[in-house]
Parts: structure tokens; sequence; C-alpha cells
């Protein structure tokens, strides 16, 4: 007898990142803030970093691409972006006052919203599905490392 359809697992996991990478995004939102906004503000709380760049590659985005959401985060006051004396082409960026309230606005929600994703998952599952996890990605890396 013929096995039922069972969706592709690749499929089952994008769908399942979706759904948990758009509930993640509104939970961000309810606090007043946005996936990018939280990544940026937790990479420069984590510690200083040398230049854009640093901090550009760190994120996993391209420099433009960061200098648009620095924009935004010095306009509302939460980073403060100062030229280095020595060589005006780079640029530190800390947190304001503001910048650190709102990190941990944010890493509140983050915390709540993890707690939320784990409610009824032992300790031990969730090792597990952090060890399944990368043995996925380990699968496609020789992929993704052609990809350009």
């Amino acid at each position: 007898m013929p096995r039922p359809f069972q969706e592709p697992i690749g499929l089952r996991v994008d769908r399942t990142a979706k759904a948990l990478s758009r509930a993640f995004d509104d939970a961000l939102a309810q606090a007043g803030g946005s996936r990018t906004t939280w990544l940026v503000l937790a990479a420069l709380k984590r510690r200083a970093w040398g230049t854009q760049r640093e901090l550009a590659r760190e994120l996993g985005i391209e420099g433009p691409t960061l200098t648009h959401h620095l924009d935004g985060l010095e306009r509302t006051g939460l980073v403060t972006r100062t030229r280095e004396p020595s060589n005006r082409r780079v640029q530190r960026v800390e947190l304001t006052a503001a910048g650190d309230e709102a990190f941990h606005r944010l890493r509140r929600a983050a915390m709540s919203f993890d707690r939320r994703l784990r409610q009824g998952l032992p300790d031990e599952d969730v090792a597990r599905l952090r060890e399944l996890l990368g043995r996925l990605a380990a699968n496609v890396a020789p992929e993704l490392e052609r990809l350009p």
C-alpha cells in the first residue's frame, strides 16, 4: 500500500520559519521596535565595534543597508555616530540612553517570545531541536556556499 503523502521536511521548515518570523516581528512591533532595530541594538550592546563595516559584517548585511538603518536609528535618537578624527571615513556607532532603554524593552519582548515559543517543550527537546536544525543547515552548507 502506498505511503500517504508527507510534506517534504524542507517545505515544513520553511513554512514554520516564516510563521515564527512573522510572530517574532509582531512581538517586537508591539514593544515599539523591529527585528532590524533589535539586531542592531543587541550587537551594539554586546560590544563596541571598530567600524560600521565590522558591524555590518556581524549582522550579515551590506554596508549601505546598515547605513540606511543607522540613519533611522540616529533620527529617532537611539544611536549616535561619530567620525574617527584620524580617518574621517570611519564612523563609530554607540547606543544613546534612549537606545539602551529600547534595547532592554526589546530584549524583554524577545525573551517573552522565546518563553512562549518553548511552552510545553522540555529542555531536552529544545536541545535536540537545536541539534537537528544545525544538522539540516550543515546538510545544505555546500549548496549555500555555491550561491552567488
